[in-house]
């Protein structure tokens, strides 16, 4: 791994965003001017006018931030093709064990066998998307420990998505889908993961998406901090990684 994102926040500063980006469950997306979660309907406001209401449900994700100047693409582009996640593989090994000290420990090490797939991994993704909060709620409408839109927790036949087991195992089962899916490739499975995975085949790569390209860098910074020390005895649930950075 030659080079991380440590220059994209001083890109990304200097780059206004063009919009927010709605991913429909068909596939579809539509650039949005703004958004409102009201329980199980979403109200989208488009740019350049008119409004739509319809059931979270359709809705697969909301990703912040497009980044649409070249420069700051072509930057984005470079460093993703240098890689940020170790190269190696993201299957379940019984020497790799979750990154935070937590009452779930239990669970994500089951789910992670069940689908094998690297327990760091899950509960590294766990960390950035609810920093553990099974009862987490984001302002999009994503809900539980692995923040499951509805689409997904409907996609993966999760009945309460507020359900620590049933959460993790519909979570773990999408990233096992998603390497699958992306041949073992870390980089591309947590972006699709953020931005879906029509996003990726979309850009044949990592979306040149603000959000995602943050979202990577901060799930692989504690899969590299776990390599260099005991990640039990070194980092708690309520560990911050990047000084000002929001999940």
């Amino acid at each position: 791994m030659k080079r991380v994102f440590a220059t994209l926040a001083t890109f990304f500063a200097a780059t206004a965003a063009s919009a927010s980006i709605a991913v429909f469950s068909d596939g579809r997306n539509m650039k949005i001017e703004a958004y409102v979660v009201e329980e199980d309907t979403i109200h989208l406001t488009f740019r350049g006018g008119g409004k739509m209401s319809i059931a979270l449900a359709r809705i697969e994700r909301i990703v912040d931030d497009e980044v649409t100047t070249p420069e700051v693409v072509e930057e984005v582009k470079k460093i993703v093709e240098e890689g940020v996640f170790p190269r190696r593989s993201w299957k379940y090994s019984e020497e790799s064990k979750p990154l935070f000290k937590s009452k779930y420990n239990e669970i994500i090490i089951k789910a992670a066998k069940h689908f094998d797939v690297d327990a760091a991994l899950v509960s590294a993704v766990i960390k950035a998307e609810s920093d553990y909060d099974a009862r987490e709620v984001s302002h999009k409408g994503a809900r539980g420990l692995m923040q499951l839109m509805p689409a997904t927790a409907r996609r993966f036949g999760v009945t309460n998505s507020f359900d620590p087991e049933e959460n993790i195992y519909a979570g773990t089962r999408y990233l096992r889908w998603l390497l699958k899916t992306f041949e073992g490739d870390a980089d591309l499975a947590v972006a699709a993961y953020n931005a879906g995975e029509g996003n990726v085949w979309k850009y044949n790569g990592v979306p040149p998406f603000r959000e995602t390209v943050n979202y990577i860098n901060r799930i692989a910074r504690h899969i590299r901090k776990a390599t260099e020390s005991d990640p039990l005895a070194s980092a708690d649930s309520s560990a911050v990684v990047t000084a000002g950075m929001q999940r």
